[in-house]
């Protein structure tokens, strides 16, 4: 278990655009190291905000694309191609703009897929398809992640995993169909916290006022079934990009002496 970062920007336009030159290093490095990286992207304002800085940021040709594999941390259960799936506004705001590998594409299964409305089977086969990809020295089911990003929502659920669901109480399996969220749709898959600790750097993304209280009781000791947040690390950092207004309920123990 890593302790948290804090970084905190001016506001959600710089938050984006310092992540997005963050995430093009931290996979240019690895690839240098070890061929190819490996990132878990996420949706809502804040994912789809720094794909789109990423789009246009300058430096984004520095990294070989054919060599970058691209997985969730949860997706809505629609049919393929529906607006509101996280992999549909991903290829909006930057995969369709850069010359992706498509086997290297991990989108989860739409609800009009192989497994039909089997939200379960779906949800296993993403899991199956997370061990076929992992190796040996990723010592488990799923790969080491080089990245994962999350949004925070406001009740500080991350990925689908809301609080006091049964998803977030998972110790087992990698991947699960969530039954029952709280904000539309219903129905979703995500990575359990065991898939998620199993990345090498987890960053947490929250941007605006009606974030601030979410991260306030995430990085103040909240247990992890309560406020799934706090519960959401990386194997060797943790980093969590906030933005001043997502930050103003922060204590002031825990506010960064140096932020951008």
């Amino acid at each position: 278990m890593s302790a948290p970062q804090l970084v905190v920007h001016r506001d959600k336009e710089l938050m984006a655009q310092a992540a997005a030159a963050r995430l093009i290093t931290r996979i240019v490095d690895a690839q240098a190291s070890r061929g190819s990286a490996s990132v878990v992207l996420t949706g809502g304002r804040n994912g789809n905000g720094l794909l789109a800085a990423l789009r246009s940021a300058p430096a984004r040709d520095a990294i070989d694309w054919s060599r970058l594999d691209l997985w969730w941390g949860d997706e809505r259960f629609l049919p393929e191609g529906d607006p509101e799936r996280n992999v549909t506004q991903a290829r909006e705001a930057l995969l369709d703009s850069v010359p992706l590998d498509p086997a290297r594409v991990h989108a989860m299964p739409a609800s009009d897929g192989p497994y039909g409305s089997d939200v379960e089977a779906a949800a296993e086969a993403y899991a199956a398809e997370l061990a076929a990809a992992a190796g040996p020295e990723d010592h488990g089911s799923v790969p080491a992640f080089d990245v994962l990003m999350l949004g925070v929502g406001p009740d500080t659920h991350v990925a689908s995993l809301f609080p006091e669901l049964p998803a977030v109480r998972e110790t087992e399996r990698t991947v699960v169909g969530v039954h029952g969220a709280p904000k539309p749709p219903p129905t979703r898959i995500s990575l359990t916290l065991p898939a998620i600790r199993a990345a090498r750097e987890v960053w947490l993304l929250a941007a605006g006022e009606d974030k601030a209280k979410a991260a306030a009781i995430a990085l103040s000791g909240a247990g992890e079934i309560q406020a799934p947040a706090a519960g959401a690390y990386g194997r060797s950092r943790t980093l969590w990009l906030l933005d001043a207004a997502a930050a103003s309920e922060l204590p002031r123990s825990l506010y960064p002496p140096a932020s951008a």
